[in-house]
């Protein structure tokens, strides 16, 4: 605890000193310093992460780095709504069963192998996390997991840890996949079309290399699986045990669901059509069909608001939206901007290959949100300067997307489903045997992503 504190008061004087040096003014500097501060207390202090985030904003306040009124602007309420909205849509649909029901209905597939089986959950942890987020996603796959693992007796380690993979490949697929998703959607006025036709093509090919490698990596596991499906291929008892009937409260709720997607997928069309400033339906339909959710279902509005809202994630990302703000407001932002024109300039995909991988590797030790915060307020910058940056928005988000796979804190969803394992079955996934096979998968799924940026 000693030994972090004091790294955490040198680094945050010296990115005090350093900004002088390399030529920010001591305003700048003393801004650079609060926020190297907030930021290396999270990844420090994890588990005091809201402490560090409140605080940094506080000092930003009273140091003059930022006003009142444009900390409020910068804490970002537009992305905040709109997972707050999602969260809510998403605990109904799970509180009624819906996730469990659709993957218990594709386990039924007949001539089931063990290859079939494991391409089958990457792929369904692949398309949920593009449907409802990471996290999300990567808590119901795990849960399902773990009871197929039971019942087949295999060991679940190597599908929980290829289902984190591909939850976190195909969380950069739509704009609902992941927070930094949203935020790039909203800052880069992207919309959910432009996630479709830029994002989910290349996620797509990426995908179909990562299950080619998963299926030879774990090659002996999914040989188990195989054998263990012959066994059980004749049991009755355990199709009854995946066979779920869906309920009225299922259907009305699929229904909500579905014309929230469907909304979001044509909100520019609505927007043009009904004249609205663009990204305006995109941000707040979840929160508006969230109110349909919980009009429906009057009985469990406590329930969703206190239980399926991450209050303490939206909490964070308030208020890290808010400080990282302040970077761009103090002109550090500009001011890194045109050092990276001056030191790289042309060609454009210099700088998009040192981007792509510097957020990746951040990625993999650091919240990839935290990450995509820090970078937001260069590219706009960049805008400004009058570079045709629009290529830099999905190379930020396929680099941190795929660098979170590198290690097991890579991302948010790789935390959460080793701690589910570890809590449930004692079976715990150690930093190195996660890197083992999670840098090759990041590095490979990021220099492909690149490439197929060029192109």
């Amino acid at each position: 605890m000693k030994r972090k504190t004091l790294v955490l008061v040198f680094v945050s004087l010296v990115s005090v000193l350093a900004g002088l040096k390399v030529g920010l003014t001591p305003h700048q500097s003393v801004a650079a310093g609060i926020f190297c501060m907030s930021i290396l207390g999270v990844i420090l202090f994890w588990e005091l992460r809201l402490s560090f985030v409140f605080f940094g904003a506080g000092i930003m306040l009273v140091t003059h780095s930022v006003d009142l009124e444009n900390l409020i602007k910068f804490a970002s309420l537009d992305v905040i709504l709109f997972l707050i909205g999602m969260m809510i849509l998403v605990g109904m649909l799970n509180d009624v069963g819906f996730f469990y029901w659709v993957v218990t209905r594709l386990i039924r597939i007949k001539n089931l192998t063990g290859e079939r089986l494991f391409i089958l959950l990457m792929a369904i942890s692949a398309i949920l996390s593009g449907l409802m987020g990471e996290v999300a996603s990567i808590i119901i796959m795990t849960k399902i997991i773990l009871d197929i693992s039971d019942f087949l007796d295999v060991e679940p380690a190597p599908l929980v840890l290829s289902s984190v993979l591909a939850t976190n490949i195909g969380s950069s697929s739509t704009v609902l996949g992941n927070p930094i998703g949203i935020l790039i959607a909203a800052r880069g006025n992207l919309t959910f079309e432009d996630f479709i036709r830029n994002a989910m093509p290349i996620t797509l090919v990426i995908l179909i290399f990562t299950i080619i490698i998963l299926s030879l990596w774990f090659k002996k596991s999914i040989k188990k699986i195989t054998e263990s499906l012959h066994l059980v291929k004749d049991n009755t008892f355990f199709f009854k045990l995946i066979s779920i009937p869906t309920d009225r409260k299922t259907k009305v709720s699929i229904g909500i669901f579905s014309a929230t997607l469907l909304c979001i997928i044509l909100h520019r069309r609505l927007e043009l059509l009904f004249r609205l400033e663009e990204n305006t339906l995109l941000m707040i339909l979840p929160i508006v069909f969230a109110g349909v959710a919980m009009l429906y279902r009057r009985d469990r509005v406590r329930y969703y608001v206190e239980h399926e809202v991450e209050w303490s994630s939206i909490l964070f990302f308030l208020f890290l939206f808010a400080t990282t703000g302040v970077i761009k407001y103090t002109g550090i932002s500009d001011f890194l901007a045109q050092k990276l024109i001056t030191k790289f300039g042309e060609p454009l995909n210099l700088l998009s290959a040192i981007l792509m991988y510097s957020s990746g590797l951040l990625s993999s030790v650091l919240d990839n949100t935290v990450v995509v915060a820090s970078y937001i307020p260069i590219i706009q910058s960049l805008e400004n300067l009058h570079m045709d940056h629009s290529v830099l928005w999905w190379v930020v988000l396929f680099g941190a997307c795929y660098g979170g796979n590198i290690t097991v804190i890579g991302s948010t969803a790789n935390i959460v489903a080793v701690d589910i394992l570890d809590r449930k079955k004692n079976i715990k996934i150690g930093f190195i045997e996660w890197l083992k096979i999670g840098l090759i998968i990041g590095i490979l799924s990021m220099t492909g992503a690149f490439l197929l940026l060029l192109l």
